[in-house]
């Protein structure tokens, strides 16, 4: 570097000093970045977790744009960079879909934002588990108190595959049985119906969810070839499309440091589903509650425009 040049950076850097800016406060991000398109796949700690981004995007100066996706529709729009962000790509139950598209680097993996006690795989109520039921091993002698069904959400989910495939294997011996397919708010019901007239039923479920409160259930073991080890343990990562950290920087930083824990989207959950509060209302009543929870996801971001700290606009914006 010329003495000159470091001259007039020196210069530069004075003069935003005076005028109350730093580098970091004059980041922002390009036009193009403003909108965030995100996928929601419709699972309730999935759509808490994005309203609550979006939320902060909006106090930020950008539009978050939430749009109600299937996940395989999910990573195939991110390739096709109709959506930037995902943030409910649970693993392993994901592996599959997934993993295509992180071989040839058009899904970008950046943060593990639930690192910890998330869980995935089957479960049935206590009185079931209490006549015998532990195991997928024990499924098929359940057969005719299960009237040969399994409860699964959304067609096309990861879950409701493991239980397809488990069908298929000749191991579990589930000839006859069949998958329901609806939605997770259509399995609940089913649970809530079977378990109110203490009828047998075996579901997917998974925490963090308010489920675990609602119901007396118990998870099955020997899962793991399907759901992942120990019981389904998972991790939830956020995902963006290819480039997107290096042309939306400002974002990709929020996108990165978002950490989210297990009884925060419980409680966000419940009220989405027992209370029926909308999903941004539900969140940002969460961060009310409890407002130093921004201030590491927002350390270093700035505006839209760079002229100021994200956390001071966000803090405006939800009435902190």
């Amino acid at each position: 570097m010329t003495q000159s040049v470091a001259k007039s950076l020196a210069t530069l850097a004075l003069t935003a000093s005076l005028f109350g800016f730093s580098a970091a406060a004059q980041a922002g991000d390009a036009a193009t970045c403003q909108t965030v398109k995100m996928s929601d796949i419709g699972w309730t700690d999935v759509t808490a977790i994005t309203a609550l981004t979006g939320a902060m995007l909006d106090g930020m100066g950008y539009k978050g744009d939430i749009k109600l996706l299937e996940v395989p529709v999910t990573f195939a729009s991110m390739k096709n960079k109709d959506i930037d962000v995902f943030l409910g790509n649970w693993m392993p139950s994901m592996e599959a879909d997934i993993k295509a598209y992180s071989a040839d680097k058009s899904v970008e993996t950046v943060a593990a934002n639930l690192p910890t006690g998330a869980f995935y795989t089957l479960a049935v109520p206590e009185y079931t588990y209490a006549k015998g039921l532990h195991d997928f091993a024990d499924i098929a002698k359940f057969k005719d108190s299960l009237h040969g069904k399994f409860f699964g959400i959304e067609p096309g989910n990861d879950g409701n595959r493991h239980i397809l495939d488990m069908i298929k294997d000749a191991k579990f011996k589930l000839d006859g049985f069949e998958l329901v397919e609806s939605s997770e708010a259509g399995m609940l019901s089913e649970v809530a119906k079977a378990t109110q007239n203490k009828e047998d039923i075996v579901y997917l479920g998974w925490a963090p969810h308010p489920m675990n409160n609602t119901f007396k259930m118990k998870y099955l073991t020997g899962g793991d070839d399907l759901f992942g080890p120990n019981m389904g343990a998972a991790v939830v990562n956020s995902t963006v499309r290819q480039g997107y950290t290096a042309e939306c920087p400002n974002v990709g930083k929020l996108v990165k440091q978002l950490k989210f824990e297990v009884g925060m989207e419980n409680e966000i959950m419940d009220q989405i589903l027992n209370k029926s509060v909308d999903a941004k209302l539900a969140a940002v009543a969460y961060v009310k509650a409890h407002p130093d929870v921004i201030k590491p996801w927002l350390e270093g971001v700035t505006t839209f425009d760079g002229k100021g700290p994200a956390l001071d606009a966000v803090k405006k914006a939800l009435g902190l």
